[in-house]
């Protein structure tokens, strides 16, 4: 059963009041619905490959950049260019009419950090000319948002470092910072680089399977937590 995103609330706002507090927020599936796309596009290359996939194993690409999936993951595959893989993905991608909804309390959540201070970053497996691409698409000033995109890391979610780097850019001890995913891979990339509160969100994957890859709570959108930035004061300006 879902657990009640209150608690969540109640624990991000003041949590991200304190000084040396941020927020690392990831992007598909988490502010932007583009996973049932990526799974579509992933399965009609598989098709056109006579490749027969099972599911699970398209849904270990969730979140995950692909070359490193394609290069790490037994498939039909075998010993082709994880890079040209990729690419014939997204080209599939490309042809599809994509229209990526928001999730719910996405553009408040970052546009309430940027308004009240907080500390923020996107931190994505995507390309810098995606995540501006969908920023764009939630109406969101990215001015104010550090980002760490797939050409700022040499290594993808799991691993720790996108968000390391995510703290790194915003200056301040992965400890103290929040984090908010969709995936399993995101949050253990997540909880490797030692931030202090991970959330989990189930717009792809039920919350079971977040809080045993190391979410401390799960919400079914952001609604909540744009609520909980919300709550946080504002300076008032100096007389």
């Amino acid at each position: 059963m879902e657990l009640s995103p209150e608690p969540v609330a109640a624990r991000l706002a003041p949590r991200l009041a304190q000084p040396g507090a941020g927020l690392l927020v990831d992007l598909d599936g988490t502010l932007v619905l583009t996973e049932p796309a990526n799974r579509q596009a992933y399965r009609l290359y598989f098709a056109r490959r006579g490749w027969e996939v099972h599911d699970d194993v398209v849904r270990a690409f969730a979140g995950r950049r692909a070359h490193e999936v394609f290069a790490s993951l037994a498939g039909p595959w075998g010993d082709e260019d994880p890079e040209r893989l990729r690419q014939d993905v997204l080209d599939v991608l490309a042809t599809l009419d994509v229209r990526p909804e928001a999730v719910p309390g996405a553009a408040r959540l970052l546009t309430g950090c940027v308004s009240r201070g907080v500390p923020v970053a996107v931190v994505t497996s995507a390309g810098r000319d995606w995540t501006l691409a969908a920023l764009e698409r939630l109406h969101v000033d990215p001015t104010g948002i550090a980002l760490v995109t797939a050409e700022d890391c040499t290594c993808g979610k799991p691993d720790p470092e996108p968000f390391r780097r995510g703290a790194q850019l915003l200056g301040l001890d992965p400890a103290g910072l929040a984090a908010v995913e969709d995936t399993p891979a995101g949050i253990a990339s997540a909880r490797q680089a030692g931030v202090g509160l991970v959330i989990g969100v189930t717009t792809g994957h039920p919350s079971e399977h977040l809080r045993a890859a190391g979410a401390d709570q799960t919400v079914p959108d952001l609604t909540e937590l744009a609520d909980a930035v919300a709550r946080i004061p504002t300076e008032e300006p100096s007389a």
